[in-house]
């Protein structure tokens, strides 16, 4: 069997709340509660796992999801009716931009965690 990301662990402050967050605005099923963590699945099969922290400050992660253009256009339609700061790139040099590396599109966002979300339209040194 080839080598596959399974599941990672989210840190939240409010595990449930996270991952309903998340959902919404990836517009992906719903989380399921399973033992401590609310988990939602991507279309890829890859669960993403969270896992509640409690108060304190959380460490930033940086998590990337390749959609298609559709989705492009609904996910960054919800980021912007939630009024969420997003850059074009990573430095957030480039703030209320997209990018259109590799002839696709990209945009980096916060999660309600302080985690660095980014989609994008095309896998990096695709060509474009």
């Amino acid at each position: 069997m080839a080598v596959q990301l399974n599941h990672t662990i989210v840190t939240a402050h409010d595990a449930e709340q996270s991952a309903r967050w998340f959902a919404e605005v990836f517009g992906v099923e719903a989380p399921e509660h399973l033992g401590h963590f609310w988990q939602v699945t991507t279309a890829n099969d890859v669960a993403l796992d969270f896992a509640s922290a409690g108060e304190g400050e959380i460490a930033s992660q940086h998590y990337a999801f390749l959609v298609s253009e559709d989705e492009f256009d609904a996910i960054f339609g919800r980021v912007l009716g939630l009024g969420l700061e997003h850059w074009a790139d990573p430095a957030r040099r480039r703030p209320g931009e997209i990018n259109r590396d590799d002839g696709g599109r990209g945009v980096y966002f916060p999660s309600a965690d302080g985690h660095f979300l980014e989609i994008i339209t095309r896998p990096y040194g695709s060509g474009g």
